[in-house]
């Protein structure tokens, strides 16, 4: 290390990790002490303030960074926000005469950290940010033209161009000096993370927030996952995705590092396949952060401004059928059941819910986002954003208007032997496999058999699904019409 200034500070926020970390890589070349600080400022993430699933995890992952960095003889220092005099009184507490962090990229963070930028380095202080998030920064990825990209393959085309550039991982840094003794420090439970209510049972059957966690996971994908992912990433009845997106979006691991722990499993074919399907899918991450660093307003507002004036249904009772998974459609059930037990629901069950609620139930795709946004592990705004938009159809490369899931058909191919719904809606368990899925069809006689009372043990269906699509159509249709 050299002695550029003693003592640096890193401002860590969705990035907890040691691993690969470019701002403490930055520190530690910097300083001779390197200083980790946590700061909790949600309002000024506001509107999309942590939800209540975030919350849990993030909770859980400052407590694995805190092991991670005692074992090494050095500290967390958390404190409570505003973050500029949080990082001022650090400053002050400290001796630092450089300050860096890694960059976020939604609309509220991206204005917050140039005013925190601009007043340290007013100050004197050597401020800095690094790209510890991403593969491929928003700004540095442009059409022939110059401008932000709107559709996916051709963005992820220019990409793959200087996908081998983005280096390798670096590793657990050699931090020196701990920080100053007596440095005042909030106990973690002060932020009041954990919900006052326990419903969290099953996040912490299924999950293990933290680095290690992640790392867990990303050995497991490239032993037995990546092979076959191309054929069983679209299955929630299998073993068949990451899990790596709640440990991606608070940075307890890097895309980065899944890149170079994939590059092995590219010597046969099937893994060679898997391998591409896979990081095809981190390329729809950045591509989400893509969209939303050029196109701020679509956090709220649609992309495609003919959906701004679109009529959508205002209808309390939908919904919230629909949150308590409600609706009649077993798959659709299965996934917010899913979601409300673990904090996360498979993606291609995502689509199909989201279909049902804005395309079937015509509400509006922020209820949806706004739900999502609440109860998901790895909710992320980008992801979230772009995501809804995809299924309104009001989006970049959005699904055509026409495109509206039916989900028996959807639980039919791609849970065939009604596994996933027997998990997850147990009241209809002894149903075949036949009626499963519709059980709204099943003959009287089948449904005594199996104790099911539609209307009683399990709901009759909200909408119809001829009738609301074909309104959905219509509906979308005139939009496409020339005003």
């Amino acid at each position: 290390m050299t002695a550029g200034s003693p003592t640096a500070l890193v401002w860590l926020r969705r990035d907890l990790r040691l691993t690969d970390n470019p701002a403490i890589e930055f520190a530690r070349h910097h300083a001779e002490r390197v200083v980790l600080a946590y700061i909790h400022a949600p309002d000024e993430e506001s509107p999309w303030a942590p939800g209540a699933a975030s919350r849990w995890w993030l909770h859980h992952s400052l407590t694995s960074l805190q092991r991670d960095l005692e074992a090494r003889g050095q500290r967390l220092i958390i404190r409570q926000g505003p973050s500029l005099a949080a990082l001022r009184a650090l400053v002050a507490d400290t001796g630092a005469q450089t300050v860096v962090w890694n960059r976020l990229y939604e609309p509220a963070t991206i204005a917050r950290d140039k005013a925190v930028k601009a007043a340290l380095r007013g100050d004197g202080i050597t401020a800095e940010s690094c790209n510890g998030a991403l593969l491929f920064e928003p700004w540095t990825v442009q059409t022939d033209q110059g401008a932000p990209y709107r559709v996916f393959t051709p963005f992820w085309k220019r990409c793959m161009k200087t996908l081998a550039d983005v280096g390798d991982p670096t590793p657990v840094p050699e931090f020196g000096k701990a920080p100053p003794a007596g440095l005042a420090c909030l106990k973690l439970d002060a932020l009041e993370l954990l919900p006052r209510i326990p419903w969290d049972a099953g996040f912490k059957q299924a999950w293990q927030p933290g680095e290690a966690g992640a790392h867990s996971l990303v050995e497991v994908l490239s032993d037995s996952i990546v092979a076959r992912y191309g054929e069983t990433r679209n299955r929630p009845d299998l073993v068949g995705t990451s899990c790596l997106s709640p440990h991606l979006h608070f940075g307890e691991i890097s895309p980065r590092q899944i890149v170079a722990a994939l590059a092995p499993a590219g010597h046969d074919a099937a893994s060679a396949a898997g391998t591409e399907a896979y990081i095809r899918e981190l390329g729809w991450r950045e591509f989400a952060h893509h969209l939303l660093f050029h196109f701020p307003a679509t956090q709220t507002e649609p992309l495609d401004p003919k959906f701004a004036n679109y009529r959508w249904e205002n209808s309390p009772a939908l919904l919230k059928a629909w949150q308590r998974g409600q609706t009649g459609y077993p798959i659709v059930d299965a996934g917010l059941r899913e979601l409300w037990h673990t904090g996360w629901m498979h993606n291609r069950v995502r689509m199909i819910v989201a279909s049902l609620l804005v395309k079937n139930c015509q509400v509006h795709w922020l209820e949806g986002a706004r739900w999502f946004w609440d109860t998901l592990v790895d909710a992320d705004l980008a992801n979230n954003t772009s995501g809804w938009q995809w299924t309104a159809g009001c989006g970049a490369d959005a699904a055509p208007y026409y495109r509206i899931f039916n989900p028996v058909l959807q639980s039919e191919r791609f849970d065939p032997d009604c596994r996933y719904l027997r998990r997850w809606v147990p009241e209809l368990k002894g149903l075949p496999d036949k009626w499963l899925p519709r059980p709204w069809e099943a003959p009287d006689h089948v449904l005594r058999a199996a104790g099911v009372e539609l209307g009683r043990t399990y709901p009759r269906p909200v909408v119809d699904l001829r009738e609301s699509r074909d309104k959905a159509l219509a509906g979308y249709a005139d939009l496409k019409r020339p005003a």
